[in-house]
């Protein structure tokens, strides 16, 4: 089963990769406080992605050392 993942578009300076920041939300385990953490993936795509762009990505065979998410759609 392939995840899927959405998040935002952080960084497009690359040829055919952007840098896309996923948000997650986490609730401390004594205190019940809730807080964001984020981790950052690089996605392959040969669309012409704008910085902000909302987008979905999906997990794939490693592409690259770093590269093993894909660009699904622009939402």
């Amino acid at each position: 089963m392939k995840k899927n993942l959405k998040g935002k578009v952080v960084s497009n300076r690359m040829k055919d990769t952007v840098v896309v920041k996923v948000f997650n939300i986490k609730q401390h385990p004594k205190y019940k406080k809730r807080y964001r953490v984020f981790k950052k993936y690089k996605a392959h795509t040969k669309e012409n992605l704008e910085l902000g762009d909302q987008v979905l990505i999906e997990e794939t065979r490693p592409i690259s050392k770093d590269k093993k998410w894909k660009v699904i759609k622009k939402i």
